[in-house]
């Protein structure tokens, strides 16, 4: 299998997963996020059972993973720019009501608006990429 169709199918499983749990609905992760509704509380515990019983299972299954060349764990430093990066994306989660999944998955359902949410998710990683982009400033 070639790794565009393998993207491409994870994708749609992904998208569909996100439509499915409402997640690209901004007024229901806004509802959350204000502790109206805790219906997303479900979403977020199912994805790390997933994504555990993945990372414990997949290895043991196959002997290389579909997209890439082998397992491996691969380790980031926990650092000033972690908290910084995960303040202003969880800023702008809560301005928008949506994250980058949510949003490419809700444009292909046809919410235009979430335009202008990916536009700014785009600029945002253009000035990372720009400024913070080199790996001497990853230690910062």
């Amino acid at each position: 299998m070639s790794r565009l169709f393998i993207a491409l199918l994870c994708g749609v499983v992904f998208g569909f997963g996100l439509s499915l749990a409402t997640m690209t609905q901004p007024e229901v992760v806004l509802a959350f996020l204000r502790f109206q509704d805790f219906g997303l509380l479900l979403v977020l515990g199912g994805a790390v059972i997933v994504a555990l019983l993945a990372y414990q299972i997949g290895p043991r299954l196959l002997a290389r993973p579909l997209a890439g060349a082998f397992f491996e764990k691969r380790q980031t430093p926990f650092s000033r720019r972690t908290v910084i990066g995960a303040a202003i994306f969880g800023a702008g989660w809560g301005l928008c009501g949506v994250c980058p999944g949510p949003a490419i998955a809700g444009l292909g359902l046809g919410n235009l608006d979430l335009l202008w949410a990916l536009t700014g998710i785009f600029i945002g990683a253009w000035l990372q990429a720009r400024f913070f982009g080199s790996s001497d400033a990853q230690t910062r």
